[in-house]
Parts: C-alpha cells; structure tokens; sequence
C-alpha cells in the first residue's frame, strides 16, 4: 500500500525529465562568444526544444524522435557542438515502445544529416571538422547504448505481461477445476440422500391417500423440502459446472420463476418499467438471483398470498423490487438469513444497493438498484 501512495505519476516523472535535458542543453550551449543575433536566439530555441519535446515520448514516440533529431540536426548546423543528449532519450522511448525500424531509420538520417548541415551552412568548415563536430554530437556507440537499453526494457515489459497473463491463466484453470471437484462431491454425497428422501416421502404420500388416510403435514413438508432441496442442488450443481459455454439465467427468465411461483399457490405478478434494454451479464445474472431467492424466502417464511415483482428499466441504473404480503411487521428488523446475505453480496459487488425490510402496510420488500455503466 506504501509504494502504491509513493509512485510518482508517469507525466510527472517525462516532464521532470524533459525540463532537465532542456536546461543541461542550454548550458552545455553556453559556453563560447555568442552574439545576440538571430542565428544564436534560433540554436537555443532547438536546444530547449528538442530537450522539452521528451515530455510527450511516451504518447508520440515516433513524433519526438523526429522533432529531436530536426532540432539536434538544426543546433549543430547553427555552431551550437552540443550532444544530442534529447535524441538519444527518443531513440530509447521509440525502440521501448517497439517502433525499431522506424527508430534506425531516423538514426541513420541524422547520422548522414549532421556533417551535411554544417557543410552546407558553413562553407568554409573543412569536411574533416564537420565529420569530429558530428561524431562528437551523436557517437554511434552511445546511439546502439540507447536503442539496446529500450529493447532489453521492451522484452523484460512483454515478458512480465506474459507472466502475469500466464499467473491470472492457471489461477483460472485451478478455479475451475475446484469447482467441479465441488461438483462432484456435492453430486456423490447430496443427491442420492436427497433422491431417497423426496421418494419415500412421495410413496408414503401416495399410500396415504390410496388407504384414505390423512396425510400428516410434517409429511406433505418432508416431500416438499425434497422437491426444493433437489432444484436448488441442480441450480448449484450447473452453476459449478458453468464453463462458460452455456448462457447464465437472467432477466429472460424471471417470468419462468413466477409461473413456478403460481405454481404453489402464489399470486406473483410482474411489472416491468421502463424501455427494456441490454444489461451487463453481471447485472443480468444478479437481478434474476435477487428475484429467485426473494420468490424462495416468501415461499418459506412469509406465509404471504400475493407477490409483486417490479423491475425498472433507467438510464443508468436497473432497480428490482420484490414485496408480498405476508406475515411481516413493520418496525422488525429482519433475520439476516444466508439468503439476504447472498443478494446483499452480490449488489454490493457490483456497486448496488439493497434495501430489504417489512413494509409499513405489512409484508416485506427487497429494493436492489444496479449500476448499469460501472459493471460493463
């Protein structure tokens, strides 16, 4: 946490950079008889220039090693024997950035242009002269130096990357593979306990009424829990076993949960407001667990008759509520069930908030609002 509040920013650190090779140019420039003409006012000006233009090579690399090689070009053709320091930092930020014939391109040109400048605007400069003033401006070795070093930090950068990308890989391999490991030992203990018990309880039924006995409620409510209990270990079960492949359940099929919500005697009816519209899969997934697991909890709890879903289509939000009239008083906080801690979790995951409380009329509501443009 300490170095992430110490990281000086990447903006930051090139100006720092180009400011100082600006000014170590123009005093490197300082030094000689240098009259006020406008020949001398021109070398300072490519001296800062071409130091200052390193504060964008990171964003236009290709742009500041032609600016800086035109400048270093310019001040030595002007008399100004200065080493083209700003030229080397752009080849360096050029290679790094992976633009490497572009980068030798441009250094041979400013090789060749060098001696040819002060030639042409100095006649009587011996070519000899002209060819040490280059050498000493821009020495080849310190040009390969420069281009070796943004290589080497270019390879160590795409290395890193593919270690990291080759990290979040097998981490995403090993949690797939917990998860079905998950599956199967659900699957191999669970089920064939669960099968048993909604069987048997089915026959006892069945013999019940077949003899005209009264069947017991405590045994109508054991082959209920059976029926219950083997959906949602099915629904957990694909769950773990999602590889992706398969779409998720989603809005789309809330009017599946309520049909099967009627189909246990409840009055569940569905609002929607607004112009429906694409939600993140994130989103999608979640509205439709908040509904089933509130749908689930009025099933079992609130001993309610009627249930209104209203989903609510805005701008930049998705708002899901879900309220019944059942037993629940107002003023009663609610018991924090695994249910109500699971849709809290997924709402504030995705930046959401949930609202879930008896209502002043009776009953109890669940309010959830989605972020709709954070969670894409």
């Amino acid at each position: 946490m300490s170095t992430e509040r110490l990281r000086i920013p990447a903006g930051v650190t090139d100006g720092a950079i180009a400011v100082c090779v600006a000014v170590t140019l123009l005093v490197a420039g300082l030094p000689g008889q240098r009259s006020a003409d406008g020949l001398d006012l021109l070398g300072y000006v490519l001296l800062a220039a071409g130091g200052l233009a390193l504060v964008a090579r990171r964003r236009a690399p290709v742009a500041v090693l032609v600016v800086t090689g035109l400048c270093a070009v310019g001040h030595q053709a002007l008399g100004f024997d200065v080493p083209a320091v700003a030229f080397l930092f752009a080849v360096y930020a050029a290679v790094r950035a992976g633009h490497r014939i572009v980068t030798v391109v441009s250094a041979v040109t400013v090789l060749a242009a060098l001696p040819l400048a002060v030639v042409a605007l100095s006649p009587d400069t011996p070519v000899g002269e002209a060819l040490a003033r280059s050498r000493g401006a821009l020495e080849i070795a310190w040009l390969v130096a420069a281009g070796a070093a943004g290589e080497a930090l270019r390879q160590a950068e795409r290395r890193a990357d593919e270690a990291e990308r080759t990290r979040e890989e097998t981490a995403l391999r090993r949690a797939n593979e917990e998860r079905l490991h998950i599956a199967r030992e659900l699957h191999d203990s669970l089920t064939h306990q669960i099968s048993v018990i909604k069987v048997q309880a089915a026959v006892a039924v069945h013999l019940a009424r077949k003899r005209g006995e009264q069947v017991p409620e405590a045994l109508l409510a054991i082959e209920e829990a059976g029926r219950e209990a083997a959906r949602e270990l099915r629904a957990t079960l694909e769950a773990l076993r999602d590889d992706g492949k398969t779409p998720p359940l989603g809005l789309d099929h809330v009017p599946a949960l309520l049909q099967r919500a009627r189909t246990t005697g409840l009055d569940a009816t569905l609002t929607v407001v607004g112009r429906p519209h694409d939600v993140p899969a994130a989103v999608d997934r979640t509205a439709y667990r908040i509904v089933q697991e509130s749908l689930t909890n009025i099933a079992r709890h609130a001993a309610a008759a009627t249930a209104s879903v209203r989903i609510d289509y805005r701008p930049g939000s998705l708002a899901i509520q879900v309220d019944d009239d059942g037993a629940a008083v107002a003023d009663t906080a609610p018991t924090p069930g695994v249910g109500l801690l699971g849709m809290r979790e997924r709402v504030t995951a995705l930046g959401g908030r949930l609202r879930a409380e008896p209502r002043g009329e009776g009953g109890f509501t669940v309010h959830a609002e989605l972020p709709v443009d954070r969670a894409r």
